[in-house]
């Protein structure tokens, strides 16, 4: 899960913007073709195909793991790049060997394949690394104002026929076609004297399993959001009664039908800390869990996940309010109902202060935890799998890992 104190505050979303882009080259701009009813024709008709069948958990009696694991982590020449775990929990296989970081990047559950940003440009390879193409370049990257031309955040529909992406908004990129479609302009305020300050940023997140709706973030001058953009009709629902909660950037999960999306925030400052639900239908916000400067005591939560039986699964802290921002609550992993309260029970005893990033097994008989080695890392850190019956001991994978995702 991607970390939110970097959306609070407009230094703090250039920071991001910089952090996922390498101005070390300037390739020229290359936009997809123009031809825009071809584009949204086959995007449409990529969205309406049937998903591809989920794989059930322990395929054989050797898996350790439900699925491949993918994951961002440096290579021997100390360059970020796409790296997938097996089944096994041990084979190592590195599937990108770029001169440059590897920025963002998603994997398709229809085939493995692999889209990634890299030198603000866009790629896609076959599952095994191979047939190496650039499908997108963003040409350069503007220092002062890198949102302006960054690529970020490609995802892939759920049946691998389209990646959403963002550029200047919201794109939908053909992988049959090879064309790109912008259905939401970023909306962008020029302040005089080559600054220029984003009103309002898209870019996408995540998708329900159906592919009928995408889970997009709201980036503005101070702070973000998310809403749900609907691509068979281009419906765009915001979301009503946040209050202060912060409900954006990927820490959220999605219920199996699509219809409620789960988010949580471990801190709070300018945004509460808690637990919220979402009705992707109306885009209503209901508050679980809240801790903020006048709860006590403080109830925070991180990466929320609901199963497929409707329990849900979090990482839960509650603290005496310190009249301050807190910083590393340590959490504990915790099972409710899906209102977050009903039946709270703590399900291992391990506290988790360092943890920035989780995976949730699509059971939830597991979790993954990317845990650092001191508070001032706020990215990746080592994977390791911790089962829900807390019988069971933990298990290391690999000493480091960022951006991790499912594969097929």
């Amino acid at each position: 899960m991607k970390y939110k104190n970097r959306m609070i505050g407009l230094s703090a979303l250039i920071l991001l913007v910089l952090a996922c882009a390498n101005p070390l080259e300037t390739p020229a701009p290359q936009e997809g073709p123009a031809n825009v009813e071809t584009v949204v024709a086959a995007t449409f008709a990529a969205m309406t195909a049937p998903a591809p069948s989920t794989p059930a958990p322990g395929d054989s009696p050797s898996s350790l793991l439900p699925r491949s694991m993918y994951y961002l982590a440096n290579d021997a020449a100390q360059i970020l790049q796409v790296f997938r775990l097996e089944k096994d929990g041990k084979t190592v296989t590195q599937l990108t060997f770029e001169p440059f970081k590897v920025s963002e990047y998603d994997v398709s559950s229809a085939d493995g394949s692999v889209v990634f940003t890299s030198n603000n440009q866009m790629f896609l390879i076959d599952a095994d690394g191979s047939d190496r193409r650039m499908i997108f370049d963003g040409g350069a990257v503007d220092e002062n104002n890198p949102f302006l031309t960054r690529i970020n955040s490609p995802v892939f529909s759920p049946n691998g026929g389209t990646i959403a992406f963002g550029h200047k908004g919201l794109n939908f990129y053909s992988v049959a076609s090879g064309q790109s479609n912008r259905v939401l302009e970023d909306s962008l305020d020029d302040v005089g004297g080559g600054l220029v300050i984003p009103r309002e940023l898209f870019w996408p997140e995540m998708y329900s399993a159906d592919g009928s709706r995408l889970i997009i973030t709201l980036g503005y001058y101070e702070g973000a959001s998310s809403a749900i953009y609907y691509p068979n009709g281009g419906a765009l629902v915001r979301l009503v009664n946040e209050q202060r909660g912060i409900i954006c950037c990927g820490d959220y999960s999605l219920s199996a039908d699509g219809s409620s999306l789960f988010s949580a925030s471990p801190t709070f400052g300018m945004f509460a800390a808690g637990l919220w639900r979402v009705d992707t239908n109306s885009g209503n916000v209901t508050t679980l869990l809240l801790g903020d400067f006048d709860t006590n005591p403080a109830e925070v939560a991180d990466n929320p996940f609901i199963a497929p039986d409707g329990q849900l699964y979090y990482f839960y802290g509650a603290i005496p309010n310190p009249n301050d921002i807190p910083n590393r609550t340590p959490l504990q992993l915790v099972r409710s109902a899906a209102d977050g309260v009903t039946g709270r029970t703590v399900l291992r005893q391990e506290t988790f202060e360092y943890m920035n990033e989780a995976l949730w097994a699509p059971d939830a008989s597991f979790v993954i935890a990317a845990n650092a080695q001191n508070e001032q890392i706020y990215f990746g850190g080592a994977a390791e799998l911790y089962y829900t019956d807390g019988q069971k001991a933990m298990i290391p994978l690999v000493p480091y890992a960022e951006s991790m995702k499912w594969g097929p």
